[in-house]
């Protein structure tokens, strides 16, 4: 009778081993939208003039702020500016201080001509900018997922800190007492499909 009871046992795990879900094989890189978001991703420095949709954008900052950050103290001050009027104005400043950007006859705007930009802003004492670092790495992954170009940006931030005439459109950007602008993100529908740049993967090490 014991016998009887341990191979009907052993039949019945044998059955939920067979049930029981299957590993892969082979490394889950095919057919992983996360990884293939990740790797399509590029910087887009062409944009076409159509707008973005607000609700597309209000997303974008919903993943950016969604991102890890220490003792989620959440670091960032993020705005989004899909004003026209801001954007060609703040040009018309970065022309009158820059003329040879414009001879670029593709040249509209000094964002990459992307029709909407974010701009995320970090304690002027230096802390957050990892956490503002991971905010926009959400941002332009969900940009890619959603079929929209990104380019991250630092020297339209510089010039706007830096020059005078664009001390009105950084008031207009409201940011809170004791935080400075640290990079922009251009948004738009891509007006090229670059391929990828090499990457040097001699600088990941495995230590044993």
């Amino acid at each position: 009778m014991k016998q009887m009871k341990l191979i009907g046992a052993c039949a019945a795990l044998a059955v939920l081993c067979s049930c029981a879900p299957q590993q892969p094989q082979e490394t889950a890189t095919a057919e992983n939208a996360v990884i293939e978001t990740i790797m399509a991703r590029r910087s887009i420095r062409k944009y076409k003039k159509t707008p973005v949709e607000r609700e597309k954008l209000e997303l974008l900052v919903r993943c950016g702020i969604n991102a890890p950050n220490g003792l989620n103290r959440q670091p960032w001050a993020v705005r989004v500016v899909d004003n026209a009027a801001f954007i060609d104005g703040i040009t018309e400043v970065y022309k009158a201080a820059q003329p040879e950007a414009a001879e670029d006859p593709a040249f509209r705007n000094m964002f990459r001509n992307a029709p909407a930009v974010i701009f995320i802003a970090a304690p002027t004492d230096g802390s957050g900018q990892v956490d503002c670092g991971l905010l926009g790495g959400n941002i332009v992954l969900a940009a890619q997922s959603l079929g929209l170009g990104t380019c991250c940006l630092g020297g339209p931030t510089r010039f706007m800190t830096s020059d005078p005439g664009a001390a009105p459109y950084l008031e207009q950007l409201d940011l809170p007492e004791g935080y400075g602008l640290l990079y922009a993100i251009g948004v738009g529908y891509p007006d090229e499909a670059p391929e990828a740049k090499p990457r040097d993967e001699s600088k990941v090490k495995f230590i044993d």
